[in-house]
């Protein structure tokens, strides 16, 4: 796989480290020369000095046969073109933009961006696992129909208790994935009862995370 990405900060970095350990054909691309000399140094050919935002720059790294476009700049702005750009014009399969600003996120799927990486979020969610009796964690957001990946815990008061999945009514449009219990992972179906401690995955609308919370028993957070 051939991963091309935009932005040689800190999460740029770790990227290509990651990625070239694991023995994928990475480019960076860095518009700071300090930089770019010392990864040089570290990685080799795998740095390249350009602005990833301008066509002549994607061009020379060979975007067009790029599996996978990651702009993981400090600027919202530059990853929007960046993605916008290697999809429009180079046809890339997939495009990722980190997100600096949160309320940026909406507007860059909006522009056809494939995934967003939103670091405020992820860090609450770490925070929300961490904090004692919160019943429902937000564990990822999916691009489309406004859906989201969340994880519950069935509580000792929880209406679901004791109950299987085709005897509960559930918010519109929920989906319950698997549940993990006492360490195993087991695969949901209509006949899947729950029980208290269980985790359950479920993919439900997020307008619809508060109810789904107070089902699982706890009440729901804003």
């Amino acid at each position: 796989m051939y991963v091309v990405v935009v932005g040689g900060g800190k999460v740029g970095y770790y990227l290509i480290k990651t990625l070239v350990n694991e023995g994928h054909e990475v480019l960076l691309i860095e518009k700071n020369k300090k930089k770019v000399d010392t990864y040089l140094d570290r990685f080799g050919s795998v740095v390249m000095l350009g602005d990833g935002c301008e066509i002549s720059t994607l061009e020379a790294a060979g975007v067009g046969r790029a599996d996978v476009v990651i702009a993981a700049t400090g600027d919202d702005e530059d990853n929007m073109v960046v993605c916008q750009v290697a999809k429009a014009r180079f046809n890339v399969p997939r495009t990722i933009a980190r997100v600096n600003n949160p309320k940026n996120e909406q507007l860059l799927r909006d522009l056809g961006v494939d995934d967003t990486v939103n670091q405020t979020n992820i860090t609450l969610n770490i925070l929300e696992q961490m904090i004692p009796g919160r019943g429902l964690v937000h564990l990822f957001t999916l691009k489309h129909a406004d859906l989201a990946i969340v994880e519950a815990r069935v509580s000792a008061n929880s209406p679901v208790k004791s109950k299987s999945i085709s005897e509960t009514q559930f918010p519109p449009s929920t989906v319950i994935s698997a549940i993990m219990r006492k360490g195993q992972l087991l695969v949901a179906s209509g006949s899947s009862r729950f029980e208290e401690g269980d985790e359950v995955i479920a993919i439900a609308q997020k307008s619809q995370e508060n109810a789904l919370q107070a089902l699982f028993g706890g009440a729901a957070k804003g």
